[in-house]
């Protein structure tokens, strides 16, 4: 799988790219700043781009912009933007613009390795990847002004944060030691007690849960 890399930062850049070509990826271009990102995915056409989200010259968001602007341009290619902040607007931001192939996780999240690399293959392969910690701190904001959500069991909560980062049926069943049939009957329960519109399509069903924490 062909990458592109943005990174600002010389040691996470090389570092990020050692990962990658461990883990079976080709990393193709590796770019310090936005416009040169740019014109690497312009160059390379890739199946997936890493960009950090804060990069010169105003470490703001031209990585973020840089992000959303590849995803029109190219909406069937893979994004995964990285960060050393929670900000929940930030993952708003590339869901809604999206179609799936996407994820927002924090940096300290490249320290598991494999974890990592599983999410990348997530996202490249069409599905969703949220940073549990994000996830973790939109649910607590939820459970302290939504009573929706605070009325959800215990074990539903649970569900509703692993839907979230993006996880499949069959991934939240394995991460709780559940039946995929309990997992459907808590998600059916989760959408109901929301208000939520079930709908099979993974992305979908991503975004509702989002926008229903966001706007919480």
């Amino acid at each position: 799988m062909r990458v592109v890399i943005g990174e600002d930062e010389t040691l996470l850049r090389h570092g990020l790219t050692l990962v990658l070509e461990d883990g079976g990826f080709e990393v193709v271009a590796a770019a310090k700043d936005a416009q040169e990102l740019g014109a690497a995915v312009a160059e390379h056409l890739p199946d997936l781009v890493i960009t950090d989200i804060r990069m010169p010259p105003s470490h703001s968001d031209e990585g973020l912009v840089a992000a959303l602007a590849i995803r029109r341009q190219h909406p069937d290619m893979a994004v995964v933007v990285l960060s050393q902040h929670m900000q929940r607007r930030y993952a708003s931001e590339l869901l809604a613009a999206s179609n799936g192939k996407v994820g927002y996780l924090l940096k300290q999240r490249i320290a598991d390795v494999e974890t990592f690399l599983a999410d990348l293959h997530e996202v490249a392969a069409g599905g969703t990847a949220l940073d549990p910690d994000v996830v973790a701190l939109m649910v607590a904001r939820a459970k302290r002004s939504d009573g929706a959500v605070r009325n959800l069991t215990p074990r539903q909560q649970e569900v509703l944060a692993l839907m979230a980062e993006g996880r499949s049926n069959a991934r939240i069943a394995a991460e709780l030691f559940l039946s995929e049939k309990a997992v459907v009957q808590h998600t059916s329960r989760i959408y109901d007690s929301l208000n939520l519109t079930l709908d099979g399509d993974s992305h979908r069903r991503v975004l509702a849960v989002m926008r229903y924490l966001s706007h919480s």
